[in-house]
């Protein structure tokens, strides 16, 4: 397999080391590095059953970069590389798609945030990419997942999961479906803002986990990766899954419950980080929904694990009975912490809106 792909993008995989890199949950990563030179590749199969139309990847990544270059070229965009027959995306006989990006060398990545400068970092680094796009047209971009954060559909679809599940699975999340309802005024809320067109589209990475941020070796910004999810949308979506995936030293697989917490700090450090590049760029009704977008992206997630478990766990991946379930009573916790924050959270946006840059 891997001479073939290599072959369509002029590289002799006999002249190469391959090996698993990273640990992504949707694409199949692998590191390409030459045996006796010093070239080194990032090679990608995209997941079809996640990316249903994966050249709109391509075709995004490519209007973005162009665009990037021309206004911003001292800015560090990592495009993928083109194939011997100038495509951006090769087609294996597998019926699989593959991209080849260079390696950005003296970069790495995290999977957690275990500093306040690291979320600061990241944040900053979410909000450059969104603020330097600002002039980009952004209807010209593809949907590459069709209804990503709607919340408003992800909570009608709960609904009719709720009105046709049996009642075993049913009773077992009985609490956490109460839970899901109490807090249905986030969906309502969301629903206004799509209703009234309260806020713009904007280009928006829309996975905006640590992960998704090169560093160098000191833990400074680098640039921002993973750019399939790319696409038009709204900055509460990067603002939110932000503090879904930062705040909490327990992440969403976490089965202990007393160790999920909200880290004020870390609040502080997204707020700064991602006002120090779009503190000027963001309207006042965008201010208003700073905190909001915590609790859009903390809740959306908890309906989906849920959703999922009444659904009998067809789309994400369980490895216990119960999983997803889990996984919901874990955000449903998170959310609770996080609207108890609340009125600090509030403060602390405020505080942030009135300093200088």
């Amino acid at each position: 397999m891997f001479n073939d792909i290599l072959t369509s993008f002029n590289l002799i995989a006999q002249q190469y080391h391959i090996e698993k890199f990273g640990e992504g949950l949707i694409n199949r990563t692998w590191k390409v590095t030459g045996i006796d030179n010093n070239n080194e590749f990032i090679l990608q199969q995209i997941n079809k059953n996640v990316f249903k139309t994966p050249p709109h990847i391509a075709e995004n990544i490519n209007n973005v970069g162009g665009y990037l270059s021309k206004h911003y070229p001292d800015y560090l965009f990592v495009l993928p590389l083109p194939a011997a027959n100038g495509d951006y995306m090769v087609k294996h006989t597998d019926g699989e798609y593959y991209r080849l990006f260079p390696y950005v060398k003296n970069s790495i990545t995290l999977n957690t945030v275990q500093t306040r400068d690291e979320a600061f970092e990241a944040a900053r680094q979410f909000s450059k990419f969104t603020n330097l796009l600002a002039g980009f047209e952004v209807e010209g971009l593809n949907y590459t997942l069709a209804g990503f954060h709607d919340l408003s559909a992800r909570f009608e679809e709960f609904k009719r999961v709720v009105n046709k599940v049996g009642t075993e699975r049913l009773n077992k999340a009985k609490e956490a479906v109460e839970t899901a309802f109490r807090h249905q005024d986030i969906a309502e809320v969301h629903q206004a803002i799509m209703n009234d067109r309260l806020i713009p589209l904007r280009v928006v990475h829309h996975d905006t986990k640590i992960s998704n941020i090169l560093f160098d070796e000191d833990h400074k910004g680098l640039c921002v990766i993973d750019l399939d999810t790319v696409m038009p949308g709204y900055y509460i979506s990067d603002v939110g899954d932000m503090m879904r995936t930062y705040l909490s030293p327990a992440n969403e697989e976490e089965q202990d419950f007393s160790k999920i917490e909200i880290r004020e700090d870390f609040f502080a450090a997204i707020v700064e980080g991602y006002l120090s590049e779009m503190n000027t760029n963001l309207t006042e009704s965008e201010r208003n929904l700073f905190v909001y977008s915590g609790k859009l992206m903390i809740y959306m997630q908890a309906i989906r694990f849920l959703t999922d478990y009444l659904n009998n766990d067809i789309y994400y991946n369980t490895t216990y009975p119960g999983h997803n379930l889990v996984r919901a009573q874990n955000q449903f916790i998170l959310l609770e912490k996080y609207l108890a924050a609340e009125n600090t959270f509030n403060q602390i946006v405020s505080n942030t809106q009135s300093q200088p840059k």
